[in-house]
């Protein structure tokens, strides 16, 4: 029988997330499956638990297309940067919140047995999140490209500076004005930076892709939603005074001068979630935002659609 190697992603400098990678490290070393981690993690388990000799190192003796599945301890900062790691492996993420809101975790903490042995049995759907594929350009040549599961946002890399942009529709522009910066977002990102923003909240069974200024000096500077098969495009003005910063999932950057384009468009390579519950966006939403519901009486079998 081939062995099963799954990868364990936790931020070991809390000692909250280091407990719970040795947890379930044991409890996989005890299933059959063999845990796998990122060299520095791997050091911090073994510090932490010099008896767990059955692991793994990504990279070193495993590479990332032996993964069954990757298991992410933490917030949802920690499951994006499992996502960078694993980017185009058919390993799907299951995150185990240890954060605050996280979203994009499927598990709490007081879940944690229970969720590394529905891994175990295979017990889960996998949901394909749509992702950004992001390209920089300055004077017609690419000079960066990169992708983003949240969001991609152009800013102001000055404090004292505004931004100077054009924002552009499918090879069209739409308007220019001066602002703190843009962010485009999934559907799955518009419950991040984009909703902080003043962004709708898109359901991530849509297919759209969101553009949000950020404190826009604009007489039409409001949130669009525009089709997955739309580009966006946000041109750095040559008036602006300063430069601009790309920043992609809060996690990969670059600086943009003046005169530079950022082109984003749908990626045809999508980040996989492990889903152990199929339960509708909408109590998600309320669960995590903690939304007030009192006075809901529920459907009636006279709704279109929909019965009681």
């Amino acid at each position: 029988m081939a062995a099963r190697y799954m990868l364990v992603v936790a931020h070991t400098g809390r000692q909250d997330s280091l407990d719970a990678a040795v947890a379930v490290s044991r409890q996989l070393i005890a299933a059959g499956v063999i845990p796998v981690m990122k060299p520095d993690e791997h050091a911090d388990v073994a510090m932490q638990a010099p008896d767990l000799t059955s692991t793994e190192v990504l990279g070193a003796t495993v590479a990332i297309e032996d993964l069954e599945l990757v298991i992410v301890l933490g917030g949802d900062g920690t499951i994006l940067r499992a996502a960078e790691l694993v980017r185009g492996c058919s390993a799907p993420l299951l995150g185990v919140n240890l954060g605050h809101v996280g979203f994009l975790a499927e598990s709490e903490r007081d879940n944690l047995t229970e969720a590394v042995n529905r891994a175990l049995a295979r017990d889960y759907l996998v949901e394909e999140r749509m992702t950004l594929s992001v390209r920089v350009k300055v004077a017609s040549e690419v000079v960066y490209e990169t992708w983003a599961l949240n969001e991609a946002t152009v800013e102001k890399a000055s404090r004292e500076r505004m931004l100077e942009v054009v924002i552009e529709v499918d090879g069209r522009p739409l308007s220019s004005f001066g602002c703190d910066g843009v962010v485009m977002s999934t559907p799955t990102g518009s419950t991040a930076y984009a909703f902080s923003a003043g962004g709708p909240v898109v359901w991530p069974g849509v297919d759209a892709m969101l553009l949000v200024p950020l404190s826009p000096h604009a007489l039409f500077g409001r949130p669009l939603v525009i089709g997955p098969d739309s580009v966006f495009a946000v041109e750095v003005l040559q008036r602006t005074q300063g430069t601009g910063v790309l920043w992609c999932d809060g996690r990969r950057t670059h600086d943009l001068p003046p005169g530079a384009r950022v082109v984003v468009r749908r990626s045809n390579v999508p980040v996989r979630l492990a889903r152990l519950h199929q339960g509708p966006f909408t109590d998600r939403l309320v669960g995590k935002f903690d939304l007030p519901t009192s006075g809901w009486r529920g459907p009636t079998n006279s709704d279109d659609g929909v019965v009681a």
